[in-house]
């Protein structure tokens, strides 16, 4: 269908491609990559989902439930469940939950910890 045919809504969501990923390699203390993890765009529904599931307006609780929702392994399966958010917020240290966070929410670098300080 021609674009000056194609309604306002049509022609913004086909213009992105939501099965795009990025990758992020988590590394140990060492600078060795223990896992290498996928992530795809996120959505408002993939937002209010992950609000849902962590049961509270908290935005630590909220955007680890986001990580869990969205990460992917390289064949494209779910590489955490719901439940393993508090595992990670638990087990993990904060400064590679912090970089696996701001990366999905394309925030990553040392530039974006200093710009989500500012928010």
């Amino acid at each position: 269908m021609p674009a000056a045919n194609q309604r306002p809504v049509d022609l913004l969501t086909g213009a992105f491609d939501l099965n795009q990923r990025r990758k992020f390699s988590v590394t140990n203390d060492a600078g060795d990559v223990v896992l290498d993890l996928y992530f795809k765009p996120i959505t408002r529904a993939d937002r209010k989902k992950a609000t849902t599931l962590a049961g509270s307006d908290e935005a630590l609780e909220i955007s680890t439930q986001m990580l869990c929702q969205m990460a992917e392994l390289e064949d494209g399966t779910k590489a955490f469940a719901a439940a393993d958010a508090a595992k990670l917020q638990r087990e993990l240290p904060e400064r590679v939950l912090n970089e696996l966070e701001l990366f999905l929410f394309g925030l990553g670098g040392e530039a974006g910890i200093e710009e989500a300080k500012k928010d």
